[in-house]
């Protein structure tokens, strides 16, 4: 365990932080313990810990934790916890590594549904139990795929019409300024074929620099996740 927790010991002085250094604390097999902590540091998030291995595997959710089976919640895996931390509350001075004020959310009994739940959480899939005051019923934790998802706007979008680009989520990319296809055609019958190609080649080049754009502002489309999601009954 003295491994699985010198990240969690390297971040902190605890000649300065109230937060459990971790020791030889040792557990009962079941049931296995899990906790939501409140966590009002740079930006308040909620701490959502699972016992596993002799320590609290965690994940830090900035909107908490949704009963709704429809909403998925992302959770960013951080260092493992000791187990002495399912009780901590406090506030962690400000400067240190976390700083703000601490509170225990909601605690109880977790029940995964594998028989190895380190291997199904490796895997990308842990369904399981939660048995709390406020959190109870079937939960998973999902792994997202570094990858962005942009979903067509309009019905039209499919068949012949579904080009790169033609239909964003977030909109049109805008034409560029000059002559339409038609008053092309107009002047020059022969380059009306030419120019509509050109400008199909311009929409794909503007969708790409949109997606790029989109990948920049919203940074964790592009790295591994997690999401928190309840199960239906």
């Amino acid at each position: 365990m003295a491994d699985r927790l010198s990240q969690y010991r390297r971040k902190r002085d605890f000649t300065k932080t109230p937060e459990p250094r971790g020791g030889r604390r040792k557990r009962a097999a079941h049931p296995l313990r899990f906790v939501v902590q409140k966590h009002a540091a740079r930006r308040l998030h909620y701490d959502f810990r699972l016992e596993m291995g002799g320590v609290l595997k965690s994940w830090a959710v900035p909107k908490g934790p949704s009963l709704d089976p429809r909403v998925k919640r992302l959770a960013v895996q951080v260092e493992d916890h000791p187990l002495d931390y399912g009780d901590f509350e406090g506030v962690i001075p400000e400067g240190e590594y976390g700083g703000g004020a601490v509170i225990v959310w909601d605690e109880g009994a977790w029940v995964p549904q594998d028989d190895d739940p380190e291997a199904a959480l490796a895997r990308g899939m842990l369904k399981f139990e939660l048995h709390g005051k406020r959190l109870r019923g079937g939960w998973a934790l999902v792994r997202l795929r570094p990858r962005v998802v942009l979903e067509p706007r309009r019905p039209r979008c499919a068949g012949r019409q579904r080009t790169y680009g033609a239909c964003l989520r977030h909109g049109r990319p805008r034409h560029h300024r000059g002559r339409t296809q038609g008053a092309a055609a107009e002047k020059d019958p022969a380059a009306a074929g030419d120019a509509g190609r050109r400008r199909a080649a311009r929409r794909r080049l503007a969708a790409r620099d949109q997606v790029r754009r989109l990948s920049h502002d919203r940074p964790h489309w592009r790295r591994q996740g997690t999401a928190l999601q309840p199960q239906r009954p």
